[in-house]
């Protein structure tokens, strides 16, 4: 038996791998109206964890031909997910991880307080060395880039590198199925990829013109290849996906050098198993006899073979998995839990109390600034997972014991 349903009564069919999981009308809605698009090609695959977004709906792969859909593609580019496996073992770690929670947040940047001005925690006064190193490699392509639209020159660039952001972006330690510890972080390319992903969204609906009036939505507007602009966002996107990865990994040794200095840990060593992978962002690639654009918005990729990072919430299970390369979802699978409620409706519905008990037994925030947050606010994994057993097989099974948020 197939492991999608199948939604008709668009231009391409929707093959939705979410039995067992529910689907909100929005997000089956903002799926149709994707699937309306004369540049999509064969269906578009819903992963398990959709739920409506801006522009198009997180959880969804969307081929394209011959163009591409940067409100699709998202602002977070590149956003995605790394993790490691440690030597550590859960009985090295001391009972009250406290500590160690708060030196990991003296490593890293998190959250955003004055405006993201000058005093911005969640950004590098002093950019150290390696950061700026790891810059130096990613400054001649961005000046190349800003020298097209000097626009994008308005903020942040060196300084976000090695840092977290805020809102669902995490920085976790776990235990594996055999008592191993991880550490797993969540995060992309910053303020950087929000002016590249917001400017060239408003290109798109402008470059389209008048035609821009016949889409279902007008966030769907596309930019088609061979024009500049197509040429210039490839660029652009393909930057701020480099950037997201840097981003990533400078974190993760920021992390493990936190380990080392708190003195609270044995000496340990790292990198036996590490996985990074992207859950938004773009690239082309070859499905159902034809080249084209695949558009992963809140999905990762799922090749027979491949490593792939499906966390859940805060206090919930996380999984490294394996890629079975289904055909049918463009060799995808979900990126996490995804979205039972809003942010805003999290925060009504939930109390710091219900987040303190759902959240028992993880050193986390466990006030009012993360309820938006809370694991109730997510589908439920478990359902998320049983309901993609043909894309993914896991390879082990991570439950958190320590949760940085922004």
């Amino acid at each position: 038996m197939r492991g999608y349903e199948e939604f008709g009564g668009s231009r391409v069919p929707i093959r939705a791998w979410v039995r067992g999981v529910p689907i909100e009308n929005e997000a089956l809605q903002q799926l149709r109206n994707v699937a309306q698009l004369p540049i999509v090609h064969s269906h578009i695959a819903a992963m398990p964890d959709v739920h409506f977004g801006i522009g198009a709906t997180v959880g969804s792969v969307i081929p394209t031909i011959a163009a591409i859909i940067p409100a699709a593609v998202g602002v977070d580019i590149g956003c995605g997910m790394m993790a490691v496996r440690t030597s550590l073992c859960a009985e090295q770690l001391p009972d009250d991880l406290r500590a160690v929670r708060t030196e990991i947040e003296r490593a890293v940047p998190h959250g955003r307080t004055d405006g993201g001005g000058k005093g911005d925690r969640g950004a590098w006064n002093d950019v150290p060395a390696a950061n700026a190193d790891a810059w130096r490699k990613l400054q001649r392509d961005y000046e190349a880039l800003v020298e097209l639209h000097p626009s994008l020159d308005r903020g942040k660039t060196a300084q976000h590198l090695g840092t977290l952001g805020g809102g669902n972006h995490f920085l976790e330690l776990c235990l594996d199925e055999e008592g191993r510890v991880w550490a797993m972080l969540h995060s992309g390319s910053r303020g950087v990829g929000n002016r590249i992903g917001q400017h060239f969204i408003q290109l798109a609906k402008k470059d389209m013109g008048t035609l821009v009036r016949n889409l279902p939505d007008i966030d769907l507007a596309y930019l088609r290849e061979g024009t500049d602009h197509f040429d210039e966002y490839v660029f652009a996107v393909d930057w701020a996906q480099r950037f997201a990865r840097q981003n990533r990994e400078l974190m993760m040794a920021q992390t493990l050098n936190a380990l080392v200095r708190s003195k609270l840990l044995p000496k340990f060593t790292s990198g036996e198993v590490a996985v990074n992978c992207h859950h938004n962002y773009v690239q082309k690639e070859t499905h159902f006899d034809a080249d084209v654009y695949v558009t992963r918005k809140g999905a990762v990729s799922a090749q027979q073979g491949q490593l792939g990072i499906i966390p859940g919430s805060m206090g919930a299970k996380s999984y490294i998995v394996r890629g079975r390369g289904n055909a049918d979802s463009f060799h995808s699978c979900s990126h996490g839990a995804g979205r039972a409620f809003s942010r805003g409706e999290a925060k009504r519905r939930f109390s710091v109390a219900d987040h303190a008990l759902a959240t028992a037994g993880v050193e986390c925030k466990k006030d009012e600034s993360v309820l938006d947050e809370t694991p109730m606010a997510y589908k439920d994994i478990d359902a998320v997972m049983a309901a993609q057993q043909d894309l993914v097989e896991v390879v082990h099974t991570l439950k958190q014991v320590l949760c940085v948020k922004g």
